[in-house]
């Protein structure tokens, strides 16, 4: 067990990118660009869903950590957040509530550290095979997105209290989440033996 989570498998989003040299980067940078966009995309595009609609960024950052690994994904997240903090307006709600780094140390401070946690930790273990089993993704994006929510939760309660930070900031997201989950998982194993063929 102990040498399986040691081992590791080239990320399904790179394992045809040459091994070395500056198209190799060139490549991982345009990867990285990409999965930026369709993250400012996911969070601007609202599903309707009970009890409040949702966006899809949460299955995006499941998705592209699965499929571009543990580094390559936290590059991503980094870059998207990077764009933010520059005043994009890259995140579900700006410009609307603001831009910028000020609005990142807002309320939502916690869910973006979130998304950096979660991000690191389905990179990790699809590195380690968990991208080819629905079952063993599902569990491992499952913590992820909880650990989203978790730190969302742990931020929001310290500026307007416990029971309220559960009512509007964990509630009404946890169905939404467990279907982009379901989805994200069955997703990830599906397209690397799509593929694989």
């Amino acid at each position: 067990m102990a040498t399986s989570l040691l081992n590791t498998n080239a990320p399904l989003a790179t394992a045809h990118l040459p091994k070395e040299g500056v198209k190799r980067w060139a490549a991982l940078l345009m990867l990285a660009l990409a999965g930026s966009i369709v993250l400012w995309v996911s969070a601007k595009t609202s599903v309707p869903f009970y009890p409040v609609p949702m966006t899809l960024q949460t299955l995006v950052i499941l998705v592209i950590a699965a499929a571009y690994g543990f580094r390559l994904g936290l590059a991503t997240i980094a870059l998207y957040l990077l764009e933010g903090a520059l005043g994009l307006p890259v995140f579900s709600s700006t410009p609307e509530r603001g831009i910028g780094f000020a609005y990142m140390m807002g309320p939502t401070a916690g869910y973006l550290l979130g998304f950096v946690v979660a991000t690191g930790l389905v990179g990790w273990f699809a590195e380690r095979g968990a991208d080819n089993s629905p079952l063993k993704l599902f569990v491992v994006m499952a913590a992820a997105a909880a650990s989203i929510l978790g730190l969302g939760f742990a931020y929001l309660a310290s500026i307007i209290g416990a029971e309220a930070a559960w009512s509007v900031g964990v509630l009404p997201f946890l169905l939404g989440d467990a279907v982009k989950v379901a989805i994200a998982a069955l997703l990830v194993p599906a397209a690397g033996r799509f593929l694989r063929r």
